[in-house]
């Protein structure tokens, strides 16, 4: 995969992708029912889709975005050979409500910036299951799987829709965020709201971009990983040339925070985990970085244990970054999942 850090959160294919530019698609909902009891007016989700799908259906993956990335970033991860390999699987990569691709704040004409109703990864997940009935016409997937907050979504799937798939891998992702990840995001949100150039969400330039950039240097790899590659001399101009970097917009950021704050897959299960769990009839493979200290593996592993899943856990000093890190063993290890 030879993935990189993106200017917030998460992961970008280094290659080129000249080979895998698929198009890209909208699929609009109208007026979406939110969990919450709102709504989100004038819905539309986007997607691509690559590879062949066979006759009867049943080899479709589907990869949900990362936190503030889109799928435009995540093709990179598509190819013979690769996390999603389109030469076996027709795999349909989907932006997730409030990237900035889908209905998001910053794209949102009757309900722009602040007005754009807070959202859950249930939302997401609800948009995306609309988006293969309805759109598809696909009433069930060979597998589900994503990075970070994709890995999010991958457990609400297989909670919400339990029948739907066949197989799950959530990758550095969880079912529900610990209290450390929750500070994390806590922090993120309070300094972009702090941020004078905020002016409640109708700024004129993104707000906040060092202080962004800050949070990420420290807790999206380990100490001693970051230590290693960036001298004293350098840290400073590093941190400036990041916060200088094209970046998600501030309200959608907020909003996807927000998302990832309220997840609990066993909200509709009276808190319990356990209950959740037994509902899941998708095999599941819970990929975690031991040291990942932006989404910690507790939660995940938990989760894992209640399901009777395999855990592949990476005790990799790149942190969150562990996907990339350890792509040539986890690449391997996902297609032989996929295969059983």
């Amino acid at each position: 995969m030879n993935l990189r850090r993106l200017s917030c959160t998460l992961f970008l294919l280094a290659i080129p992708v000249f080979a895998l530019d698929a198009q890209q698609k909208f699929f609009s909902l109208g007026d979406f029912n939110l969990v919450s009891g709102g709504v989100l007016r004038d819905c539309r989700i986007g997607y691509r889709t690559f590879g062949q799908l066979n006759g009867d259906k049943s080899n479709v993956i589907l990869v949900p975005t990362w936190a503030t990335g889109t799928t435009e970033q995540l093709q990179g991860n598509v190819g013979p050979g690769k996390l999603a390999d389109s030469s076996k699987y027709f795999v349909i990569l989907v932006d997730a409500l409030a990237n900035g691709v889908s209905s998001s704040p910053s794209n949102s004409r009757r309900q722009p910036r602040m007005q754009f109703p807070r959202i859950t990864i249930r939302d997401m997940v609800n948009s995306q299951h609309q988006l293969l009935t309805h759109e598809l016409g696909i009433s069930h997937i060979k597998a589900v799987m994503g990075i970070s907050m994709g890995g999010m979504q991958t457990f609400q799937w297989i909670v919400s829709y339990p029948d739907f798939m066949d197989k799950a891998i959530p990758i550095v992702g969880s079912p529900r965020l610990a209290p450390y990840d929750l500070v994390l995001w806590k922090a993120e949100i309070d300094a972009i709201k702090k941020d004078p150039e905020w002016m409640n969400g109708n700024y004129i330039s993104n707000p906040a971009t060092l202080q962004m950039a800050e949070f990420w240097a420290l807790i999206g790899e380990t100490p001693w990983h970051y230590n290693e590659k960036t001298t004293r001399g350098d840290v400073f101009q590093s941190l400036q040339q990041h916060a200088h970097e094209p970046s998600a917009d501030a309200n959608d950021h907020i909003r996807q925070m927000e998302a990832m704050m309220s997840l609990d897959v066993s909200d509709t299960f009276a808190g319990s985990l356990e209950k959740a769990a037994a509902i899941v009839k998708a095999k599941v493979l819970v990929v975690v970085g031991t040291y990942d200290h932006v989404v910690t593996p507790g939660p995940a592993k938990e989760f894992a244990r209640l399901l009777g899943a395999e855990v592949l856990e990476f005790p990799s000093d790149c942190g969150h970054q562990t996907p990339a890190c350890e792509e040539e063993t986890m690449v391997p290890h996902v297609a032989a999942f996929l295969a059983q």
